[in-house]
C-alpha cells in the first residue's frame, strides 16, 4: 500500500516524494489509517528508528485547522537531539503547507526566543518535558486548544525521571484532547500512564513486546576484565569500515576511553552530561558527517539520538537495566538495515546474556576476539579494495607520470607492490606481530574454579576434622536482604569483636548457615539475644554437634527448618540461656525427631 493509498494529501505527498519516501514502514500503515479518519487515543509499540516519527507527524500536519493560530499539537520527548531531529523532520513533511508552524522547544537554548516565537502562534510544538513545564509555569504558552498530545519514547522519558513534569503538563491540556503515545517498550510505569491519562486507546504493536528489532543480530566476547579496552581497539580494526556507538556505564569511564581511542589513533570522540550544549551539537555533527566513526557515549547522553547507517553498537558495560539494552540495540539496524550488536563480558556477567536472551526473545552468538593476523589481512584487504576502487584525476595525474614513471623504473611490479603495501601497511604488522589471544577458554577457567573449590573443599575439611568450626543456625535470609557480608557485620557489630574466624556461610530464603570457630560460639548466640529484624526477633541456634563436619547434611537442614518454625511458634519468648541449650542438646534433638514427623 502506498502513501496516496492511506490518505495522505497532495502537498505532503510531494514533499515526502523529495525525502525519498516509497511505501510505508509497518508501523506507519498501522498507524496512519486510523489516525487520518478518526479522533482517537492511541498506543503505539515500536522499535527505535522504525519511523514513528512519520506515524505521528504526517497525520497531525494533514489534520491541523490552519484558520488560526491556535497551538493544537504538543509533542513531548526524552532529549534535546530527538526534539530537534521531530521538528526538522516535521517541518520537511510540511514543506508545501504555508501555514504550518512549528517550534522546537528544549532547554539548553535561549528561553526568551522561544516565548517570542510562541506569542507569534504556533500550530505545533515539540518539546522536552523540563523546558515545557517551565513555559507553563511562567505562564508563556498556551495549550488550552490543544487536541493532539505525543509522547514519543515515553519509557526513556519515564526513566530519565520526567514523570513530575509530565503529569503537571498533562494536567494542563484540555479534557477533550487525545493521547498518543509511542514507545520502544512498554514498562509499568508507561502502562500507569495510558490507564491515566488516556481513553479506551486503540493499541497498535510491531513486533514483539520489549523484543529486539529483527534485523539486528547479537553477539558477544568473553575475555579478561583487564583486556577490555584492548577488546575494543581489536574488534574496531577487524571492522575498518565500522561506524559505531560504545556505551559504557559512567561518564568518567565515557571520557576515558575516547581519550584513550583518540590517542591510540581511532576517529572517536565522546557524548556524556558534562558537556555543554555547544559542545554536544558540535561532536553530534561531526559524527552525522561520519567525521568521528567511534561515538563513546552513557545511556542517558544517547537517548534520542537518530543517526541511521550505524553498523555496530557495541556495549563496553551491559547496562544495569537489562530492558535497557532494548534501546542501545535498536540505534543500530535501522531503515531495514542490518546492524550488530556487539557485547564485551567477562565470566561474571555471563549470565547476564541469557537474562538479556530472555527479555528480547534473540540468541547472542558467542564470537572469538580476531587474532592479530586476522586483523592484519582484514586491514589489508580493506586496503587494497580501496585502491582498486579509487577515483582518478586522468587530466591532473598525467603531467607527473613521465616523472613518477623515470623514478621507479628500476623496479618491477612485484616489488612495487610490496613497497606500496608496506608503506601503507607496516603500522599494522608491526603492533599485532606478537598480540596475544584475548579470549577466554573457558574450559580452562572451568577447571581452575573448580581446582580452588576443591582445595578450599580439603582446607575446610582438615579444619572441620580437627573440630575449630561449629556450624550456627540464624533466622535471617534472602528475604531480609542478607548477604555474607552483611551477616559478618553483625557478628561483628553484635560481639564488639573484630578477630571472629568465620567459615562457609550458606544463605537460603527465611534462614542461614554460619561457621564459627568453637571458642567464639557462646559469644555468637548471646550477642544475638534481643536484637530485632523487621519486627522479628532474630534466633539463633547450634545446627550440628561439634566436631562433626560443618557442611551439614539433609537432616541437619530439617533439624534447622523445624528450630525456624518452633521459634516462629513461641515468637521468641521460651529463649534458654546459652548454658542450658548445651547441656540439653540431647533432648532436644530427640524432641526434635518427634516434632518433624508431627509437621509432617
Amino acid at each position: 500500500m502506498t502513501f496516496k493509498e492511506l490518505g495522505i494529501s497532495p502537498e505532503i505527498l510531494k514533499a515526502i516524494d523529495e525525502l525519498g519516501f516509497e511505501n510505508p514502514m509497518p508501523v506507519q500503515a498501522e498507524t496512519l489509517p486510523v489516525l487520518l479518519n478518526d479522533d482517537v487515543d492511541l498506543v503505539a509499540l515500536a522499535q527505535t528508528g522504525t519511523g514513528k516519527t512519520a506515524a505521528f507527524g504526517l497525520p497531525m500536519i494533514q489534520k491541523m485547522d490552519y484558520t488560526n493560530k491556535d497551538t493544537e499539537v504538543l509533542v513531548l520527548c526524552p532529549t534535546r537531539e530527538l526534539c530537534i531531529q521531530i521538528s526538522k523532520d516535521c517541518k520537511n513533511y510540511s514543506k508545501y503547507i504555508e501555514d504550518c508552524t512549528i517550534l522546537p522547544v528544549y532547554g539548553g537554548a535561549s528561553i526568551e526566543v522561544q516565548i517570542r516565537t510562541l506569542r507569534k502562534g504556533v500550530k505545533m510544538i515539540v518539546a522536552t518535558p523540563g523546558r515545557m513545564n517551565d513555559l507553563i509555569n511562567r505562564g508563556k504558552v498556551d495549550i488550552s486548544k490543544l487536541k493532539y498530545i505525543i509522547l514519543d519514547e515515553a519509557d526513556e522519558m519515564l526513566d530519565m525521571g520526567f514523570k513530575e513534569d509530565l503529569d503537571n503538563i498533562l494536567a494542563q491540556t484540555p479534557n477533550t484532547k487525545h493521547t498518543l503515545l509511542f514507545s520502544a517498550t512498554m514498562p509499568k510505569e508507561v502502562e500507569t500512564i495510558a490507564k491515566e491519562y488516556m481513553n479506551d486507546p486503540i493499541k497498535i504493536q510491531i513486533g514483539v513486546r520489549n523484543q529486539g528489532a529483527d534485523n539486528v543480530s547479537h553477539v558477544y566476547y568473553l575475555v579478561h576484565a583487564k583486556d577490555r579496552y584492548l577488546a575494543l581497539k581489536r574488534i574496531a580494526d577487524y571492522y575498518p569500515n565500522i561506524y559505531s556507538i560504545v556505551f559504557c556505564r559512567t561518564k568518567i569511564e565515557t571520557q576515558e576511553v575516547a581519550d584513550m581511542l583518540i590517542r591510540d589513533g581511532y576517529n572517536a570522540d565522546s557524548l556524556h552530561g558534562d558537556l555543554s550544549q555547544a559542545q554536544r551539537d558540535h561532536v553530534m555533527n561531526r559524527f552525522r558527517l561520519k567525521n568521528i566513526q567511534m561515538l563513546v557515549a552513557t545511556d542517558v547522553a544517547a537517548r534520542g539520538l537518530d543517526v541511521n547507517n550505524l553498523t555496530h553498537v557495541i556495549n563496553y558495560n551491559l547496562p544495569d537495566e537489562l530492558e535497557q539494552y532494548v534501546h542501545r540495540s535498536g540505534r543500530t539496524g535501522r531503515a531495514d538495515k542490518t546492524g550488530i550488536s556487539i557485547a564485551i563480558i567477562n565470566l561474571r556477567e555471563k549470565h547476564k546474556i541469557r537474562e538479556i536472551e530472555r527479555q528480547i526473545k534473540k540468541e547472542f552468538t558467542k564470537a572469538n576476539i580476531p587474532t592479530g593476523k586476522e586483523v592484519c589481512t582484514k586491514q589489508l584487504f580493506n586496503m587494497i579494495d580501496k585502491v582498486e576502487h579509487v577515483d582518478v584525476n586522468y587530466s591532473e595525474i598525467e603531467t607527473f607520470l613521465p616523472d613518477i614513471m623515470k623514478k621507479l623504473e628500476w623496479m618491477d611490479k612485484e616489488e612495487l607492490i610490496r613497497k606500496f603495501v608496506s608503506q601503507e601497511f607496516n603500522r599494522f604488522l608491526e603492533y599485532y606481530r606478537n598480540a596475544p589471544d584475548l579470549n577466554v577458554d573457558e574450559s580452562r577457567e572451568k577447571s581452575k574454579q573448580d581446582k580452588n573449590r576443591q582445595d578450599k573443599g580439603n582446607k575446610d575439611k582438615r579444619t572441620n576434622k580437627n573440630g575449630n568450626f561449629t556450624r550456627l543456625f540464624i533466622t535471617l535470609g534472602h528475604k531480609d536482604k542478607i548477604v555474607p557480608q552483611r551477616l559478618i557485620g553483625m557478628i561483628n557489630d553484635y560481639t564488639h569483636q573484630r578477630h571472629i574466624e568465620i567459615g562457609k556461610i550458606d544463605i537460603l530464603d527465611n534462614f542461614s548457615y554460619v561457621e564459627v570457630e568453637d571458642e567464639k560460639v557462646e559469644a555468637v548466640i548471646n550477642a544475638f539475644e534481643g536484637k530485632f529484624v523487621k519486627g522479628r526477633p532474630i534466633a539463633v541456634e547450634i545446627a550440628e554437634s561439634k566436631g562433626t563436619s560443618s557442611r551439614g547434611k539433609s537432616s541437619d537442614r530439617r533439624s534447622g527448618g523445624d528450630r525456624r518454625r518452633e521459634s516462629s511458634r513461641d515468637n521468641g519468648n521460651d529463649r534458654r540461656t546459652s548454658s542450658k541449650r548445651s547441656s540439653d542438646r540431647k533432648k532436644d534433638s530427640s524432641r526434635r525427631d518427634k516434632d518433624r514427623k508431627r509437621y509432617r
